[in-house]
């Protein structure tokens, strides 16, 4: 199994009247995760003005990061579909949780990015942590920025994205 193992920072406002993460919020870590690993991150600036800073240590440079994210790119990713477990309330602390994520289907124009919400990676959470606090799924789907339609997967991303293709999470499912 390979999957990317995203560090995400809570905030304060993240927490709701009752002292977990607020649901929405969850949302956002999911998509702060995403973000990091699927989208390039362009060089930070020189702060001395003399041109692109070298990379620092404490930004990692993801594989799967081959989506262009800045102003003016070709491709937009739309969320077309988010399906949500919610397995034991996230409360509020310093350190950062750990978004495992893989991909639970790679098609034609879109993919399913895979999700689980941990303290530690499961590495640890073998050794006796608690599970994860939710587990969940986004579909999206790429678009051409200038026509607003659907376009493939590259040759790019699809290799870079491939290794991280395994089975998608099972929910329980209520009762009807």
């Amino acid at each position: 199994m390979t999957r990317l193992r995203v560090p995400v920072q809570l905030r304060w406002s993240d927490m709701d009247a009752y002292g977990h993460v607020n649901n929405v919020e969850l949302l956002r870590l999911l998509e702060e995760a995403r973000i990091e690993a699927f989208w390039a991150h362009p060089a930070p600036a020189d702060p001395l003005g003399e041109g692109a800073a070298p990379a620092t240590a404490d930004r990692e440079t993801w594989p799967t990061a081959v989506l262009d994210a800045g102003p003016g790119a070709r491709t937009a990713t739309l969320v077309a579909r988010q399906e949500v477990e919610y397995l034991r309330p996230l409360g509020y602390r310093r350190t950062p949780v750990v978004v495992d994520m893989w991909i639970g289907h790679l098609g034609g124009a879109s993919i399913d990015v895979c999700y689980e919400v941990h303290d530690a990676s499961p590495d640890e959470a073998a050794a006796g942590a608690p599970g994860p606090y939710a587990r969940a799924v986004t579909t999206l789907v790429l678009v051409d920025a200038a026509s607003g339609a659907p376009r493939r997967i590259g040759e790019t991303e699809r290799a870079a994205w491939l290794p991280y293709v395994e089975e998608p999470p099972t929910f329980r499912r209520r009762g009807r």
